[in-house]
Formats: structure tokens, sequence, C-alpha cells
């Protein structure tokens, strides 16, 4: 049924399906009426009818007619050019009834309802509603579909971050990861307890300028000449004339790739420093890192590390950066253990096998060798001893069980190609060494130059003078000891003490305990040279019969395996403690004192970080004089002397001109013979006898002359001698 209009108005248009307004709608006039299709069947359609059909009474609302059924008032075919009645379009009527009885703003088809119709003519509410149902279409075009009804009040979709913002969260996440974090605390703790070595890292040197300025020349040589001159690396420029001079003393050769930046005396020793402090910051990080794969929590894991690093017999070795630089020996063992799948709590997990970390535990522990085998060599032996006690136990535990131990064929091509990278190197750097004995045999070390670097038992309960806590209270005990620097070993009694604990309350096992006692009661025997029993069943037989043991001149320095096992049992009982005090805090409702006895946890470290307090000296380094500048080598730099030479040889790394001079482990007869044919320099005999050795330039320091036979001779004329002299600065430069 269609709705009637009054005569004159324009005829409904087909394509559209919409109603042409009628000139009585247009002014107001009430002649429109809607219709229902006759099979509506539901009740809220006729009330929606009528709803409708009163709205029209009222305000003069038009009938319209469709030529198709559509979807929405949609039209369905749009071939036509005139515009439908969408939303878009804006000219079909909102309220009146379609074509076959289908509203598009009253009753739709077969009854149901479209939102009942709107006031006003229904064109601004029908128009909404059609344009949220479905997509009009014009000109043979759809158009886009609008949003859905409720979508305006869903939550907006979260925008993809840039770049920036991803590269910002990566560092974030890679700033809080836990191993970041460690690194960054023992770097940072390195730095304040070694203060004030960064303060004037050009000019000062820790503990003293003597062996320092040896070991910065080190570092300068080796990488000078790798990238010079590599054939030379053993053939360095001091101890002229001598043949492998280099491997005179241990070399830090592990560190020549910081060698290779800078140049001059200021740049080795701000070398040096740095190298200082991030030897110490390495070693906190390895022991941590061994005592974490070993199964101990983080609080204790930190009182291992830093019980490690900071223990007061090490206050004495400031000089020595060789012995400090130990931090390779538990971080390699750390990467081996893991990489194998073994831990001290959890014994062998096969499924945690990574040949990797294998990989990268050998080249470290390379690495730490090439430092030097005063700490080195022990090292390699216990990796010796560790090799072939793994291998022994797998044996027995595939005889006992009958079936192989899971290992992997990946794992033990790791294990061959590093211990054959580690064997090379080994090898590589003790063949200068061996030569240097061929050469020298009075070098060799005997048992009676042991026996004065032995220390007695009270050794470990002795600080040195450098550490601030105990360092006054034992002044008397260091004066009992024959050579007190050597001799000072004690460990930590913050440490003893949690050692102690530990082998009652811990996570480790009873046996695991045990094992760890021994270690730490065998070491401390063989720290002690030939002071126990005279070392006939302890280290006799090592320094006899173990190649390279005779070198090793101060047994003391084993302490380091000491102080390490009594770290592993320190973390024990702080692990245990630590998980104890999360099990009470869990049970407790509420939490406190919670909060506070976690904080109680963190007491054991704090307490051997406060013991590892010092009060290391940092005496300026001499000025280099302007004449060795100017001066061709090789020259002789008088005074001669082991402590003397060492700074000639740290100003040498000027240009690295050959000299004469040089001090290391022991002094070459040859060097002996300068010192004391110079003492009557400048004279004729002198001067023939330093021309036949090639050297060139004698400079003699004005500054070091007082006391000495140059302080007469310095101003002596010396043209008869064929030589000439001028002054430059404070020194005398001769040219012979």
């Amino acid at each position: 049924m269609t709705g009637a209009a009054p005569s004159g108005a324009p005829e409904t248009d087909p394509a559209t399906g919409g109603a042409a307004k009628t000139d009585a709608a247009r002014h107001g006039d009430k002649q429109g009426t809607t219709t229902q299709k006759d099979n509506a069947a539901k009740q809220d359609a006729a009330a929606q009818q009528d709803a409708a059909a009163k709205q029209d009474a009222a305000e003069g609302g038009t009938a319209t007619s469709h030529s198709d059924p559509a979807k929405g008032s949609h039209p369905a075919n749009s071939s036509d050019p005139a515009k439908g009645s969408g939303a878009a379009g804006g000219s079909g009527a909102a309220g009146g009834a379609t074509k076959d009885g289908d509203p598009a703003g009253g009753a739709t088809k077969d009854g149901d309802p479209a939102g009942g119709a709107s006031k006003d003519g229904g064109l601004a509410e029908d128009a909404k509603a059609s344009d949220a149902d479905g997509p009009d279409k014009a000109d043979g075009e759809a158009k886009p579909v609008g949003p859905e009804r409720w979508e305006a009040f869903a939550s907006a979709p979260e925008p993809r971050p840039s770049i920036v913002t991803r590269v910002g969260r990566a560092v974030g996440r890679f700033l809080i990861h836990e191993w970041s974090l460690a690194s960054l605390g023992a770097l940072a703790l390195a730095v304040l307890m070694t203060w004030p070595t960064l303060r004037y890292p050009r000019y000062t040197l820790p503990q003293d300028y003597w062996d320092p300025s040896l070991q910065a020349w080190q570092m300068a040589w080796s990488g000078h000449i790798l990238l010079a001159d590599p054939a030379r690396l053993w053939q360095s420029n001091t101890f002229f004339p001598e043949l492998w001079s280099f491997a005179f003393s241990d070399t830090l050769l592990g560190y020549a790739p910081a060698g290779m930046l800078g140049s001059g005396p200021e740049d080795a020793v701000l070398r040096y420093n740095i190298m200082f402090v991030l030897a110490h910051a390495l070693a906190t990080l390895g022991a941590y890192a061994l005592a974490r794969q070993l199964g101990a929590g983080r609080i204790g894991a930190a009182v291992a590390g830093v019980s490690y690093t900071y223990a007061p017999w090490l206050l004495a070795q400031a000089g020595h950066l060789h012995v400090l630089s130990n931090g390779g020996i538990p971080l390699a063992l750390a990467m081996l253990a893991r990489g194998h799948g073994w831990s001290l709590r959890h014994g062998y997990r096969p499924e945690r096998r990574h040949d990797g970390w294998v990989y990268a535990g050998w080249l470290v522990a390379a690495w730490q060798l090439s430092l030097g085998f005063g700490i080195g060599l022990p090292f390699a032996y216990l990796l010796a001893g560790a090799v072939l006690v793994a291998a022994v136990l797998f044996l027995v535990r595939r005889l006992r069980t009958g079936q192989a131990v899971p290992f992997g064929r990946r794992l033990f091509v790791a294990d061959v190609l590093g211990g054959v990278l580690f064997a090379g190197v080994g090898l590589l750097m003790a063949f200068p060494f061996f030569k240097v004995t061929e050469l020298h045999p009075y070098a060799e070390r005997t048992i009676g130059d042991i026996s004065l670097f032995s220390p007695p038992a009270t050794g470990f309960v002795t600080a040195p003078g450098e550490s601030r806590i105990w360092g006054g209270l034992h002044e008397g005990a260091r004066a009992a000891l024959p050579w007190h620097p050597e001799m000072t070993l004690l460990p930590g009694f913050v440490l003893y003490a949690l050692a102690a604990g530990g082998l009652f309350f811990s996570v480790w096992r009873l046996r695991h305990r045990l094992l760890l006692l021994v270690g730490v009661l065998v070491t401390m025997v063989f720290a002690m040279g030939t002071r126990f029993f005279d070392g006939t069943f302890t280290y006799v037989p090592l320094f006899e019969h173990l190649p390279g043991w005779s070198g090793l001149r101060t047994p003391g320095r084993l302490m380091l395996w000491t102080t390490l096992l009594l770290g592993l049992l320190a973390a024990g009982a702080v692990t245990a403690l630590t998980d104890r005090v999360r099990e009470l805090t869990a049970q407790r409702i509420p939490s406190w004192p919670g909060p506070w006895l976690r904080m109680a946890t963190l007491l054991p470290l704090l307490l051997v970080t406060v013991e590892g307090l010092n009060t290391t000296p940092h005496p300026v380094v001499p000025t280099p004089p302007a004449a060795m500048r100017t001066a061709q080598g090789p020259m002789l730099v008088l005074p001669s002397n082991q402590s003397l030479d060492q700074h000639v040889m740290l100003w040498s790394t000027d240009g690295f001109p050959d000299v004469v001079n040089g001090g290391s482990g022991f002094t070459p007869r040859q060097l002996d013979d300068v010192r004391r044919v110079s003492q009557s320099f400048p004279d004729q005999a002198s001067v023939d006898y330093l021309r036949t050795l090639g050297v060139r330039t004698v400079v003699l320091l004005r500054g070091q002359v007082a006391g000495t036979p140059w302080e007469i001779s310095i101003d002596a004329p010396v043209e008869s001698l064929g030589i000439s002299r001028q002054e430059v600065g404070e020194a005398v430069v001769y040219r012979l």
C-alpha cells in the first residue's frame, strides 16, 4: 500500500527508493500516512507503526515509496544518478514508509522496527542511523563504511612504538638485568675502594712508583711493539743489549690491546691506573659469577665477590698489578661450569650444557695465563687436575651404573679445542722464560730463596699496614715478620666468621662443605712454603717436580685460592640466611618486620666491604728529564739501581729508545758490571767499556747524584776522553 500524495506533488523516484517531498509536506500540511505490510507478526512492530502514524499526523510527515527493498533504507539499484536516501545524501525521507512496507525510520520489513520515527521530519536522527548501519552507494561507487554504533566507547588502540621507543626499552631491559647491575656495581665499587687512584690518574701511582712504573712500561711496550714490529716482542728496549729481556719478569701481555692506545709516560701512567681499577672490578664480577653458577644467591655471591677482591692481605699487593689481575680465574671457572651444566648446589644437569660457554671459559683462562705465570701457573695446574678428576668420575659412574653419562660430541670437541688453545698459549709464553733460564741459569730460584719469603702461621691473622681497620692494630705483629709485605696474609676476620658459619648452616651439601674446608686447609699449608715441616711433603715436591714451579718466588700468593674457597663457604651461609628470611617474611601477615629482616641480610656484605677499606698511598711519579726526549739510544742513565731503573723504563715509553737500564725479578750480570764500571764515569775505562757495548749516550741526573761518586765528577772536564758534554735541564748529557 502506498501513501496518497496531493496533486502537484513530485513523483516518487523509483531508482532511489525515496519519496520526493510534496508541496503540502514542504509547507507543513498533514497529509502523509504510513503503511505496514500485512505479514507483520511482532507486537513491537505494531506499536512502532502506531507511533509513527501519530507522529506523521502531528507533524505532517510524508509517505515515501521504494521501488525495491533495501537494507536500512539504502537503494538496491544504484544505476540511477539520483542519490538515495542515505544520510550522506541527506535527501531521502527518514521517517516515512518504504515501498513494500519496509520503513526507513519506522517499522522494518517483517515488522521489525528500525528505531522509530524522528521528530521534525526525522531527517537528522535517521540520517545518522542510516550512515551507521551500512554503506551507501552513489554513482556506482560504494561509500566507506561508517564506524560501529558503540565504537566511540571502545578504548583507543595502542599506538605502534617508534624505533627510538623500542631501542629505549631494549636499553632499559639491558640496564636492569642482573649481570648489567652486577657489572656496574663492581665497577662503581672498584672506583670507590681504590680511590684516589682516578683522582690524578696521569701523575700518581698506587702504593709506590717502582714496580707500578715497571708494569706501566710493560703494557706500553707490548702494545707499541705489536703494532710496530711483533717479531721483536721479547727483545725489549730495556736491559740493552740483553736478549729475551721482556721475559725477565711477568709481562702482563694480556693487557697489550690497552697498550696500543696512547703514547708517552703520562699515557702509560693513565693506562696503568685504569687497568688497576678494572682489575678490581673484574675480580669482583668473576667471583660473583662463580658463586652464582655454583648455586649461591645474589647477596651471598656478592659477599664472595667483595671478599675475594678486597681481602686485607691483597692491600699489600697494591703495587703488583699482575697479582691483582686475578679476575679471569673465577670467571673462567664459572663459564666452564656453566657450559658443562654443573653447579655445586644442583650437581650435573646435562640439559643445561652449552658448548659456547665452554669455548668462552677456555678463552678467558688463556687470557688469564697471558698476564703472568706468578698467578697463572697454579691456575693451569688446577685446570689440569680438574679435567683429570672429572674424567675419572665420569668413568667410575659409567662402570658403576653400566650406562654412559650424557656428555655430547660438541662439548667434547669444545673441551679439546679449548684445552689445546690454553696449552698452546702456555707453551708460547713459557718458551721465552726457558730461554732466559738457559742464558741466565743463576736467575732460577732455589729452595733457600723460597724460605726467605715463606710466611709463618701468624701471618694468616696479621693485616698489612695499608688496612684501614686493622693496619694500626697489627703494627707489632708485622714487626715480628721477616718480610711483612709478603707475609701479612689476613683474608679478613669477617670472612673467617662467615666461612665458619657456613660449615654448619649453608645451602651446600655437607660433603661439599667438607671439601671446601679441606681446600682451605691445603692451600694455607702450601701458602706457608717451607714453614710447614720444612715443606718436605707439601711445597718442596711441587718445587722440585712441577715444571715452572721453581720460578714462583713467593708462596704466600697462593692465599688467593684460600680466599676464594673461604668466600664460597661464606656465600653458602649467607644464601641460607637470605632464604630463611624470605620464608619467614612470606609467612607473616602482615609481613612486618619483613623489610627490616631483608635489610639485615645485607649486613655481611657491608662488613666484608668495610674490612677491605685501605689507606694505600698514591705518590707522584717522577717527571721524565727533558734530556731523554732528545738523547739518542742506546743510552745509559745514571745513577743506575733496581729502583731508579724502573723509572727509566717508564720514561723510555717516549719513543722507546734502547736503554741499558732495567729492573725486574733478577739482575743480569752484565747490568751488574755496567753499574760497577760506571761508578767512575767519566773516565777512560768506563767510556771504553760502554763503547764496546754499543752505548752512544750517557745521561747523568743531577738530582740523584747526592752521596754518589758523581757528585764530584759531574762537572769534571771530558775533552781528553774524546766525548762531548752538554747541560740539558737538570741533567748532563755525554755523547760517546
